[in-house]
């Protein structure tokens, strides 16, 4: 297999995913990111290449989405009138934005590109920084998503004969859409650490979801409480997360990488740091190579610090993919750009300092990590 890493951009000839101006979803995330990995260098033309996006297709979108509903966001996007709200739109988290069926096809498209690169052995690691909507429900939008676009990439996999996927989901909301768009198929493997459902959008992803049938056992739920800190965050992960994915031997790794855990970030309540997505890199990289051979299919997610986290968050997880040590300080053309934006200072740096307070509560963590190596781990012959 190649060695080759790949970038895969959204592209400038599509709609932008633009819910918009007063939306927390800034696609401008999207762009800074890939303008910080550019000024980095980490692009070389050569083993580190930028591979620009496509437009997944209707047939695509099928295998994870009702006809009913892509016939509705294409409808809706180009101003017709409909019952949008029986299909999640309206004002608020699912607005109608102009030609939604494109943009979000678009983004689709990229983590399909993704795949593809991975899965053919044209790059063992690929990032599509525009994915990660793993709401988006059947035939329902849903928290900001309108394709999910990390389930049609392992629908796609499965369609082009992968028989074993694990999804690991970091983001601080339960990757509720992957979970139950394949929580009866026992093929694919559906891990999420985030913050509980029980003080969280979308209220979803406790330990006793499990999945069903067949299937039992490969749904993976690590619920977190409000104010849980990188240390305990990283060891319920490890704790988990690796185990249950070496045990499972998948044959591609996807991977959703919201960094809405961020201790600033206006949505949830968790309390890391980049240095935590600097560790889960590397954790997710050895686990790449350890259990799936290498192959490494990963995108963005949530993030509402979209300048000040975003991009150094994405560039972290992107330097590792690409196996190249980036200076700790950022370029500083990429800082003026991005603070001319913004209209305010942004970090200078990737590295941040560690959170002052509690770590949060130790006993519920390790609660949920007991609970799991009870009900999960014997089903995968895990003591």
């Amino acid at each position: 297999m190649s060695a080759r890493v790949e970038l895969v951009w959204y592209g400038d000839d599509a709609p932008v995913y633009d819910l918009g101006p007063q939306h927390p979803l800034r696609f401008s995330r999207v762009i800074l990111t890939r303008e910080l990995i550019h000024a980095y260098g980490l692009i070389d033309g050569d083993r580190v290449l930028e591979t620009p996006a496509r437009t997944a297709t209707d047939d695509e979108l099928l295998l994870v989405h009702s006809e009913r509903y892509v016939d509705a966001v294409r409808q809706a996007g180009h101003g017709e009138k409909g019952p949008w709200w029986e299909f999640g739109f309206g004002p608020g988290d699912n607005p109608i934005f102009p030609q939604m069926h494109e943009a979000s096809a678009r983004a689709a498209g990229a983590s399909l590109m993704a795949a593809e690169a991975v899965w053919s052995g044209r790059a063992e690691h690929a990032f599509n920084p525009a994915g990660g909507l793993h709401h988006a429900m059947p035939a329902r939008a849903s928290g900001f998503c309108v394709y999910d676009d990390p389930a049609v990439a392992i629908a796609w996999l499965l369609d082009h004969g992968a028989e074993r996927v694990a999804y690991v989901d970091v983001d601080v909301h339960h990757g509720d859409g992957p979970q139950a768009i394949f929580y009866d198929d026992p093929r694919v493997l559906t891990v999420s650490v985030h913050q509980s459902g029980a003080t969280l959008f979308p209220g979803t992803g406790s330990v006793d979801e499990i999945g069903s049938g067949d299937a039992r056992g490969t749904a993976v739920n690590i619920p977190l409480p409000p104010f849980t800190g990188e240390e305990l965050w990283l060891e319920a992960f490890r704790s988990v997360a690796v185990p249950l994915v070496e045990a499972w031997v998948p044959e591609v790794l996807v991977t959703q990488l919201g960094c809405d855990t961020h201790h600033s970030d206006p949505l949830a309540n968790l309390m890391l740091t980049t240095a935590a997505y600097r560790r889960t890199a590397s954790i997710l990289h050895d686990l790449a190579h350890k259990a799936a051979g290498g192959r490494w299919v990963a995108m963005g997610g949530g993030g509402y610090q979209w300048a000040a986290v975003v991009p150094r968050a994405w560039t972290i997880y992107f330097s590792e993919m690409a196996g190249v040590s980036v200076p700790d300080e950022l370029p500083a053309n990429w800082l003026e750009r991005a603070g001319a934006e913004t209209g305010r200072a942004l970090p200078s740096r990737l590295s941040e300092p560690a959170v002052q307070g509690p770590a949060g509560d130790w006993a519920a963590v390790h609660g949920v990590v007991a609970d799991l190596r009870r009900l999960v781990f014997p089903l995968h012959g895990l003591d």
